[in-house]
């Protein structure tokens, strides 16, 4: 058995590290609690939008050496855009799959009838805006620029996401994901990209909670009455 200043010394420093941990160790327990109590569906959004989206037919079609290009295809998709078709190729060039026209970008109007075909038609709209650059910690993050959110008179705050360059519909946001994503935020530790495990930051507050716990058996172990009369009945 250890002396009492070296069990003194244990409980001391479990006391400091539970006190240093604790908001972590809380913020770890209230972000599981909300990810195991919610429906990952629901944080998509999947309840504001479509169950599949309308897929129109088209007749025809341009082939592709109709079109005035100045570079050989690598990547071709065929995108409807306000009814009307568009080829997407090599994820740069925009062209009406009919006309043979460039497009550069589409309209606010366009992008409002591309997010008609994915959302529930009983949603209001807000107003629209176009956004060039997000920061790090913005719901839109990591998706094409630039974009037009779209906005949705509703209690959720809903903003859909469409991409300006080729008309794709992106992401819906809401109020219950950027809860989510707030404690996603705090369980990874990751304050920027969110998704990373690997940061310093987590792999310290992980091992100190391991420390933590392990400090708490050695405490338990250094002060347990059953233990002592176990330890003086082996010195007899």
């Amino acid at each position: 058995m250890v002396n009492r200043h070296t069990a003194l010394k244990i409980r001391k420093a479990h006391r400091y590290l539970g006190l240093f941990l604790g908001i972590q160790f809380l913020m770890w327990t209230i972000s599981g609690l909300y990810f195991s109590w919610t429906d990952i569906d629901d944080i998509h959004g999947d309840q504001f939008k479509k169950e599949k989206p309308k897929q129109t037919s088209f007749n025809n079609l341009l082939g592709t050496a109709q079109l005035n290009l100045k570079e050989p295809i690598q990547n071709l998709e065929l995108l409807e855009i306000a009814g009307e078709p568009y080829y997407w190729i090599n994820e740069n060039n925009l062209y009406n799959a009919v006309s043979g026209n460039k497009k550069n970008g589409i309209t606010e109007q366009e992008a409002i009838k591309v997010a008609e075909r994915y959302m529930l038609p009983d949603l209001k709209l807000d107003k629209i805006r176009r956004i060039e650059t997000v920061s790090d910690h913005h719901e839109y993050r990591g998706r094409p620029l630039p974009a037009y959110e779209i906005s949705y008179k509703t209690d959720e705050n809903l903003k859909a996401y469409v991409a300006i360059d080729n008309g794709a519909f992106q992401t819906v946001r809401h109020r219950d994901w950027r809860w989510f994503d707030f404690l996603w935020m705090t369980h990874t530790m990751d304050y920027q990209g969110r998704d990373n495990f690997n940061t310093i930051v987590l792999r310290a507050f992980s091992l100190l909670g391991l420390i933590t716990v392990l400090s708490g058996f050695l405490l338990w172990y250094t002060s347990s009455p059953t233990i002592r009369k176990i330890y003086k009945r082996t010195k007899k």
